[in-house]
């Protein structure tokens, strides 16, 4: 049995590094603006995604040249900009017109602390960066560039800490722009918020979302060979907590093999088809015996996007988040609020769904277990059951708002969840922010989703940068928000996003 894995990691990417001067200063300080401009190039050695430093920008040709090389090229996720002297902006126009790819402004020097008792005017020349990024920044604002804008020197871990998660938002723009979506079915029957603008999405994510009878997904799990099933249920039967009826000598154990079966039909048509994002439907099962809830929470776990119940929006964000976050602790997963613990003081939300809970979310090893679903009328369904560990974590919804996609963003603490006997699924337990009440009032008037990404692994500050790249609305309930400030925000960005689109 052989695999090829989704492509979560940020290995194969890349940022440029580009200095901004002019020739003006002549050839010896431009020779020092390049040897420092590689020191503040090295600084940032050691993040995520490797930096490589280009030569000295100086004229408008090779400005723009270097701009269409980076859209050229899919490795390249983004370009580090910093003005070492000072590059007349005007310079910039035509490349920055041009750029295609995610843009961060670093707003820095090359020494930390000033020699006052050295400093001369060919020290002033060489080190004005102050001055130049000025310029530069006002010539972004004047084109209406979307970009990040990072303030300090590259020893600085605030200044490292945000230049990562800008490369990671770009990493998740990148993937964003590529992928590729299946959904077997259409969306639950009736239901709104999982409806949506494909073509939009296209335009504005860049993601292909397009549609495959759920009978072609049981085809390729019809063609699976038993001997790669029996090498999966003895991976199975390695990595998690088996109950004993599914068990090589249990009576459920043809159910386990169903499950592992349906893991492998779905991986191979996947890869085959060069997905990275899938959803699937309750009441579009063809032939399949069972809804694939195992099989789902393992391929999410490896870094899939999935949407439940034909819930495409939902995937997207499953698969930025899970490309987001790799290298990191944590995880992401399809999440779902479904009730609340409404003790006063003391209020918490128990999020799950029907099965497929990626275990990405917990630390602990997940009992892997078989019982009815009361729904879809197949056989039952196999499934692991867990609890997300208790930390940090971030819920995010997608909305299609006609006239845009709107994402809301709640800032949340997973807790220690009593015992939930009688619960067989992967599930959550938090306390949002800044307090249940207003979480949820904001959350309904935003008219966000039911279904969620929650990502233990990033957090809001990537998304925001994210939906700056994408130039898509973002509102937060963090531990600020209020009511009455959240209404006048969403009262805003309607007139501001109407206006941004033109005419």
């Amino acid at each position: 049995m052989t695999r090829t894995p989704l492509a979560t990691s940020l290995d194969a990417y890349e940022v440029w590094f580009v200095t901004g001067s002019q020739s003006l200063y002549g050839e010896e300080t431009l020779r020092q603006v390049a040897d420092q401009s590689r020191q503040v190039a090295a600084g940032l050695d050691g993040l995520p995604v490797k930096v490589v430093w280009k030569p000295v920008l100086i004229e408008p040709d090779g400005i723009r040249r270097l701009a269409l090389d980076a859209n050229a090229r899919d490795d390249v996720i983004g370009i580090v900009a910093w003005m070492h002297t000072f590059s007349p902006a005007k310079m910039w126009i035509a490349g920055l017109d041009a750029l295609q790819k995610p843009l961060l402004h670093l707003h820095t020097q090359a020494n930390i602390e000033l020699p006052w008792a050295d400093i001369d005017f060919d020290f002033m020349n060489l080190n004005q960066a102050a001055h130049g990024d000025r310029e530069f920044g006002y010539i972004q604002t004047r084109l209406g560039v979307a970009r990040k804008t990072v303030v300090g020197h590259v020893s600085d871990p605030a200044v490292r800490r945000q230049v990562e998660d800008w490369q990671r938002a770009a990493a998740g723009w990148a993937a964003s722009r590529s992928l590729r979506l299946a959904r077997f079915g259409d969306n639950m029957r009736y239901v709104a918020v999982t409806e949506g603008d494909k073509t939009e999405a296209e335009l504005r994510f860049g993601v292909q979302v397009n549609t495959w009878g759920v009978n072609e997904l049981a085809d390729a799990v019809a063609a699976v060979d038993a001997a790669d099933v029996d090498d999966l249920v003895a991976e199975y039967l390695e990595t998690y907590d088996v109950v004993p009826e599914l068990q090589r000598d249990g009576d459920r154990h043809p159910s386990l093999r169903d499950g592992a079966a349906i893991e492998l039909g779905l991986r191979s048509f996947l890869e085959d088809g060069g997905f990275g994002a899938f959803t699937t439907s309750f009441e579009d099962l063809g032939a399949l015996t069972q809804l694939p809830g195992l099989a789902v929470q393992r391929l999410m776990a490896e870094g899939y996007g999935f949407g439940a119940e034909g819930d495409w929006k939902t995937a997207i964000l499953v698969r930025i988040a899970n490309v987001m976050g790799a290298g990191l602790p944590g995880g992401a997963s399809l999440m779902e609020d479904y009730t609340y613990d409404l003790v006063a003081g003391d209020e918490k939300i128990l999020g799950a769904h029907m099965l497929e809970v990626a275990p990405s979310l917990t630390t602990a090893r997940p009992r892997l277990e078989i019982h009815p679903l009361g729904i879809g009328g197949k056989d039952d369904p196999v499934r692991l059951v867990f609890t997300a560990d208790p930390g940090p974590a971030l819920v995010v919804a997608m909305s299609d708002m006609r006239d845009r996609f709107r994402l809301v963003a709640n800032v949340v603490q997973n807790v220690d969840a009593p015992d939930l006997p009688r619960l067989p699924v992967g599930r959550a337990v938090w306390k949002p922010q800044p307090d249940f009440a207003t979480s949820a009032a904001c959350w309904l008037t935003a008219g966000a989703a039911h279904h969620t990404v929650m990502t233990t692994a990033v957090g809001l500050d990537v998304f925001r940068d994210f939906a700056e790249i994408a130039k898509t609305e973002l509102l937060v309930i963090d531990e600020g928000t209020t009511v009455r400030d959240f209404q006048r925000e969403i009262r805003w960005n309607q007139a501001y996003y109407r206006l941004a689109q033109g005419l």
